[in-house]
């Protein structure tokens, strides 16, 4: 298998756990080659802050993805990175209101999304208001497979994080519907574990083809 590409991983302190700052020693341990990362004062603290310090980070495996917070009388950061991070419901702000519309058709990018900040619903409604966004959707579980298949049914601009699809044969089934390249490998560390995405993607029951493709970004990264 090729290094991999952890599609969603977080940098710098969490509050009340002990969790180390550093992501490379657990990438080395594992295989990962590079990750997208998002840094952890901008989503629990400030995003200004937040998104300073992972700018200031100076490693090619790194690759920033800094939180959008849309404020109705600010302007659109034009930063040179591949993918953003937005938290609407952590940051108090509509996604499919005017301002984050705005905001988000100018920003040619990739945008990630946690299920639990927003709605299969909600997602939908953003890809027919916007329908060359491409979306990343993170942390989707396995209890809600049937609406995110809908979700991918009707939305083609959807690609899906597969290190929380941790049921019997649900990445499995899920690419035999969208097809490996709409699926992306993820681990959400260090918050969540990522010897278990690490675990699932090794033993998935798939051509080699279908598990390299998700094993560095799918179709998308």
């Amino acid at each position: 298998m090729p290094k991999l590409t952890d599609a969603h991983r977080l940098i710098g302190p969490v509050p009340f756990d002990d969790l180390p700052e550093d992501p490379r020693p657990e990438m080395d341990r594992l295989g990962i080659e590079q990750a997208y990362v998002t840094h952890t004062l901008s989503l629990y603290s400030d995003a200004r802050a937040g998104n300073q310090a992972l700018f200031e980070l100076d490693d090619p495996r790194l690759i920033p993805v800094p939180v959008v917070v849309p404020e109705a009388f600010a302007d659109i950061p034009r930063w040179p990175v591949p993918m953003v991070r937005l938290c609407p419901e952590r940051h108090r702000f509509d996604l499919t209101g005017p301002v984050a519309l705005r905001w988000l058709a100018e920003l040619d990018t990739i945008m990630a999304i946690d299920l639990e900040e927003t709605s299969p619903a909600q997602l939908l409604a953003l890809t027919r208001r916007l329908p060359g966004q491409r979306i990343l959707l993170l942390n989707p579980g396995y209890r809600r497979l049937r609406a995110i298949a809908e979700l991918m049914s009707e939305a083609p601009t959807v690609w899906l994080e597969m290190g929380t699809v941790n049921t019997q044969r649900a990445v499995e089934w899920l690419a035999e519907r969208f097809g490996a390249r709409r699926l992306v490998f993820g681990t959400g560390a260090p918050i969540l574990d990522d010897c278990g995405p690490r675990f699932l993607l090794d033993h998935l029951e798939l051509p080699g083809k279908d598990v390299e493709l998700i094993a560095t970004g799918g179709d998308l990264l």
